[in-house]
């Protein structure tokens, strides 16, 4: 599996946010019923688009609120990603792209 977003592969047992697509017919006999479909993300996406703004298009913004509602109910996600962030941090410089030094907690934001 990969994650549709960014492309990282997902490995078995790894943490992600799976989506389950289907279609079904309603109200017509006989009934039929699609194959699922998994869709996964990557922890680091899951939290990304969960924290950014709504996409256009109905089903997606039907899948939006399923991610958010995942990743505001529980911190284990939010967790996931900052932990595969960890390797990134020692590769990111001590100070800002203008040679300013780190801001203090604080104050209430960092500088990336």
């Amino acid at each position: 599996m990969h994650c549709l977003r960014c492309g990282r592969a997902i490995e078995p047992g790894q943490k992600s946010v799976a989506l389950y697509m289907f279609a079904q017919t309603v109200g017509v006999k006989p009934r039929q019923k699609s194959t699922a479909h998994r869709i996964s993300f990557c922890p680091q996406c899951s939290v990304s688009l969960a924290m950014g703004p709504a996409p256009e298009g109905a089903l997606n913004v039907a899948a939006w609120d399923m991610i958010r509602d995942l990743v505001a109910g529980d911190p284990a996600l939010n967790r996931a990603a900052w932990e595969s962030l960890n390797g990134v941090v020692g590769l990111l410089p001590a100070t800002g792209t203008e040679g300013r030094s780190r801001t203090s907690q604080a104050e209430g934001y960092f500088e990336f």
